[in-house]
Parts: C-alpha cells; sequence; structure tokens
C-alpha cells in the first residue's frame, strides 16, 4: 500500500507521461490486461484513459485494471487514471519513505 505522500509524488511523475493505455468498447480483457502488465512491468508507472464509447467508467476501469494486474491505482481525473506497480528486480521509480513510524 502506497502512502498519500507517494501518491502524491506519483502524480507529479505522472503529469509528464504520456497515455499509453486505452479503453474501448471492447472493455477490460486479457489482451489489454496482459499489455498493461507488460507495461507496469517496463514502466511501473502508466497512464490510461477510457474512450467514450467504453462502458465502463474511468473509475471501474481503473480499479478493475489495478485488481488483475495486482497494481495500485494511484489517481483517476475525468477520462483519465494512472496506475502503479513496482518493479521488484529492477525498480525503476525511488518511491519518497515515509517518516512517520507507524505505532
Amino acid at each position: 500500500m502506497i502512502t498519500s505522500k507517494q501518491r502524491s509524488f506519483l502524480r507529479g511523475l505522472a503529469a509528464a507521461e504520456d497515455t499509453i493505455i486505452q479503453v474501448g468498447k471492447g472493455g477490460i480483457n486479457d489482451n489489454l490486461i496482459a499489455s498493461v502488465d507488460a507495461a507496469l512491468k517496463a514502466r511501473e508507472l502508466v497512464k490510461g484513459r477510457v474512450l467514450e464509447n467504453s462502458m465502463l467508467t474511468a473509475r471501474e476501469a481503473c480499479d478493475a485494471l489495478s485488481e488483475a494486474c495486482l497494481a495500485e491505482a494511484v489517481q483517476v481525473i475525468g477520462t483519465k487514471f494512472v496506475l502503479y506497480k513496482r518493479n521488484e528486480k529492477e525498480p525503476k521509480i525511488e518511491l519518497p519513505k515515509d517518516k512517520k513510524k507507524k505505532a
């Protein structure tokens, strides 16, 4: 689980990213899940958008993809969403450490 500080950091990084995932009228299928998984492995942070002809909202698409790919939903704004998944073997993004100690 990522903290709000880390989520904020990832939002900043996502602003410069191109939208590479598009959810259309086909919805979320195995091919889309596989391509999102591959993109997350390569980049760790991906931005997607839901097209007008899709039956899903951006929130529904984001939640379904994050669950299918075991990724974190970073944000949803309008038709766009951002997903993050740490690559355990070759991490590309260094998240800020959370300063607070959990009791």
